[in-house]
């Protein structure tokens, strides 16, 4: 009753009209993004984020998680129409929804796309609404040995999941504990790795950082990537967008399944949205009464994966909002936007900003209303974006990110910094390193430095008190299981492209 009840204390704050106007504004700039190949909510939400110095809180994070639904809503347009996947989590789709567009059924691919996003949508936010309240009971409980382990965890996570090599993801996170050590000890006052420069004695601007590793060094990727690739082709969208009685009987059910799946995997530490989009295709192709027809443009191969792919955001707010787990690069950049007002998430955020946590989560529940009308009568006006010369889109993000830094801070080594970090973001895209644990391990580096502290402090010294106190063993264990279990999986997943 207690959520239920925060909940429509929620809905009062974002019904209000300025932030559903953040909220109508967040939702058609992540279709957009979500439609335009090889831009992605991490991106926009990174470029957007020198706007929290003057936006409040609320109203930013509402327009955050329209950006981060609508991407994933939107991505099922290019790899319907494109052959194109946005995101990884979209992949899945692009092997039945374009085959279902060639053959003069991208109305019907679309749609279903759109409505099982909607549907998932809607069950993953309410599992949010009353499973995580629990969780946060849970982790009240939680002294500081326990919210060492808990960071220990959150850094495993991020680097192993993220990228396709663990030693890829422990270099980038090993890079990022020791940019978030610039700066003054919190402990001693000493000044560490400034060299000099008095505008690092605060250490590294989280929104520097973000926006470079994510918006200049993506940018730079993608046009020096478009050089050696060419655009797929556009297929035309004809026919109708109205589903026939049988496409609806088909789709529910894989509605309802991709829903099951993607909310559970979604808010595991390692879970992210390929893994449910995969078994909700391949549970569709061995549960339909048409399997010869997947290869060919099923539509249960779109509206479970779609399904899955939606109700797996969801999932992913779960552990940043209770744990402050982030188990993507959105939910890392949005983790930094929560850095940038002063906010620390974790069980500790529905008690000291409950106002902000429920509103955010009744925002969802209009949100995914507000895109399931956005996205079809629009279908039109998202097809046109295709044609936008991918060179203006590079050049735009650029100077965006120069305005929006400078403009936060008027500073001069700040536009340095950032393209440092463009430059360093760019690198390591080029080379396969994940970007997501940089940005994490530069957040949680002085938090998991004081926990520990504290820790020892409290046990005089005694490393064992990690290992002995029964919640932080089970975390420290949860870490070293997915490190282990990382090469297992790889090999797996690598092992499931080949037979494709």
């Amino acid at each position: 009753m207690e959520a239920f009840e925060a909940l429509i204390g929620g809905f009062s704050t974002a019904l209000t009209p300025t932030t559903l106007m953040w909220g109508f504004i967040g939702c058609f700039v992540g279709t957009m993004v979500g439609v335009l190949p090889g831009l992605g909510p991490a991106l926009t939400i990174a470029l957007l984020l020198p706007l929290t110095y003057h936006i409040p809180a609320t109203s930013m994070f509402v327009m955050f998680a329209g950006i981060y639904y609508g991407a994933a809503y939107g991505g099922s347009t290019t790899s319907i129409l494109l052959n194109t996947p946005g995101e990884t989590s979209s992949l899945v789709t692009a092997l039945e929804g374009n085959k279902m567009a060639r053959n003069g059924r991208a109305g019907q691919a679309l749609a279903t796309a759109a409505i099982g996003s909607f549907v998932a949508g809607t069950i993953g936010i309410l599992a949010l609404t009353f499973i995580a309240p629990w969780v946060v009971e849970i982790a009240l409980a939680f002294g500081p040995a326990e919210y060492f382990s808990l960071m220990v965890l959150s850094l495993v996570a991020v680097s192993s999941v993220l990228g396709n090599s663990l030693l890829r993801g422990l270099i980038s996170l090993g890079l990022g504990l020791l940019i978030g050590m610039v700066g003054i000890d919190l402990q001693t006052g000493q000044m560490r790795f400034t060299f000099g420069h008095p505008q690092l004695l605060d250490g590294i601007e989280i929104t520097v950082a973000a926006v470079g590793l994510f918006a200049v060094g993506e940018a730079l990727y993608l046009a020096w990537q478009g050089r050696n690739n060419r655009p797929g082709s556009l297929t035309k969208l004809s026919g109708t967008l109205r589903m026939s009685k049988q496409d609806w009987a088909r789709s529910w059910k894989p509605w309802i399944r991709g829903a099951l799946f993607g909310f559970p995997i979604g808010a595991m530490p390692a879970g992210g949205a390929e893994i449910p989009t995969l078994l909700s295709y391949f549970t569709e192709k061995k549960l339909s009464k048409h399997p010869e027809e997947f290869g060919h443009g099923a539509i249960e191969g779109v509206a479970g994966p779609e399904a899955a792919n939606n109700a797996s955001a969801a999932g992913v707010l779960m552990p940043l909002l209770t744990l402050g787990i982030p188990t993507s690069a959105t939910a890392a950049v949005m983790l930094s936007a929560f850095e940038s007002y002063g906010i620390q998430t974790g069980p500790q955020l529905f008690s000291t900003n409950g106002s902000l946590v429920w509103t955010l989560i009744a925002s969802l529940y209009i949100g995914n209303f507000i895109l399931l009308v956005l996205n079809l009568p629009l279908v039109g006006l998202w097809v046109k974006l295709l044609r936008i010369p991918p060179p203006w889109l590079y050049t735009g993000i650029i100077i965006v990110s120069i305005i929006g830094v400078y403009g936060a801070g008027q500073s001069l080594f700040n536009i340095g910094l950032l393209f440092v970090f463009g430059i360093a973001g760019f690198i390591m895209r080029r080379f396969d390193f994940p970007a997501a644990p940089v940005l994490v391990g530069l957040i949680l580096s002085p938090l998991l430095e004081q926990s520990m502290r504290q820790a020892l402090t409290i046990s005089q010294g005694q490393w064992s008190t990690f290992v002995t106190r029964p919640i932080s063993t089970i975390l420290l264990a949860i870490a070293l299981i997915l490190l282990l279990s990382q090469p297992i999986y790889k090999q797996w997943k690598n092992r499931q492209t080949t037979k494709k």
